[in-house]
């Protein structure tokens, strides 16, 4: 199954991403304390620990977009802000993601709970050439809020030095193509950071962003999760 994607370009360039190979990279926090504060966030949930770390999860394709909103079955799923790897077959490109995920079914198992939620990705992207250079500098920040017109909750905030080499999960990954390359059609999103307060937990809206002080420019992207009953 593949899913189209457009990604902007800094200027009036764009890229199109005909999108085959779909892995979303768990447990990637480059300080092993740091990923064992993530883990003890989700076993605070009832998530079991991994078996291994880091961890490649296989998605549909199809899961990613870049739509404004997501339909979810219940109110128990969350985003989490994650840089983003993906090949058209001529270059490597960094765009802002979030791994949406079923909370609940995450409890049972976590690949299952990755595959039923939506990956929203944001319209931007940046060539990965241009940034390869300061990518401990880059930032990322998320922010949650339960109705429009609330105001925005910090969610989690730090910078790409929390997680591992983004080129290192790249090589590693089931969908390497020689250095600082994937397979031609295949996106990595490639790990979050920890929550900042209060714990992983739901929220009707989620906003991201990924700022580059070095270059001054950045990216956003927000979506709003709509909910759909849960019936016998």
């Amino acid at each position: 199954m593949t899913t189209d994607l457009t990604f902007r370009l800094p200027g009036e360039g764009h890229v199109r991403l005909c999108l085959q190979n779909a892995v979303v990279a768990g447990w990637t926090g480059r300080d092993r304390a740091a990923v064992d504060h993530h883990i003890a966030e989700l076993q605070a949930i009832g998530v079991p620990p991994p078996s291994t770390v880091p961890l490649f999860y296989r998605v549909s394709a199809a899961l990613f977009t870049a739509d404004p909103a997501i339909e979810l079955v219940g109110e128990t799923s969350s985003g989490e802000v994650e840089p983003v790897l993906f090949d058209d077959g001529q270059a490597l490109y960094l765009a802002l993601g979030s791994d949406h995920t079923d909370r609940k079914l995450e409890t049972h198992s976590v690949a299952l709970s990755k595959q039923i939620c939506a990956k929203p990705v944001s319209g931007d992207a940046w060539a990965f050439a241009e940034v390869a250079g300061h990518l401990d500098r880059i930032g990322l920040q998320s922010f949650i809020r339960e109705e429009a017109g609330a105001d925005w909750v910090p969610y989690q905030d730090g910078t790409l030095a929390q997680l591992r080499p983004l080129a290192e999960l790249a090589a590693a990954s089931p969908f390497a193509a020689g250095p600082g390359r994937l397979a031609a059609g295949t996106a990595l999103m490639c790990g979050t950071l920890g929550v900042l307060s209060g714990g992983v937990r739901p929220a009707r809206h989620f906003a991201m962003r990924m700022h580059d002080p070095v270059l001054g420019r950045t990216i956003e992207h927000a979506y709003e999760s709509r909910f759909l009953p849960v019936i016998a």
